[in-house]
């Protein structure tokens, strides 16, 4: 493989984890952001109350887009193992 495929192939992966990791950490921020909100305006600073729902919700998402996650890495492994086999060692 030449420098030039080892870059691209390194980018799609960067780009590919980047695609799949962004809902569920969109979730995580959007979620802790609002409690935090809701924390400041009610003036209660309990511990808990960020951590249960932040995780149940990442978790849910998680659940929802796991065929979806899935899908996209297994048409991305196949990609590089194609193209591996097609270019040789």
């Amino acid at each position: 493989m030449t420098i030039e495929e080892i870059s691209a192939l390194l980018q799609a992966t960067v780009k590919v984890s980047l695609l799949l990791s962004a809902p569920v950490l969109a979730t995580a921020l959007f979620s802790g952001l609002f409690i935090s909100i809701f924390q400041a305006a009610t003036q209660i600073n309990e511990q808990t109350l960020t951590f249960v729902p932040k995780i149940v919700l990442t978790l849910a998402v998680f659940a929802l887009l796991f065929p979806w996650i899935m899908g996209q890495l297994v048409e991305f492994g196949v990609q590089v193992i194609s193209q591996a086999g097609v270019r040789g060692p």
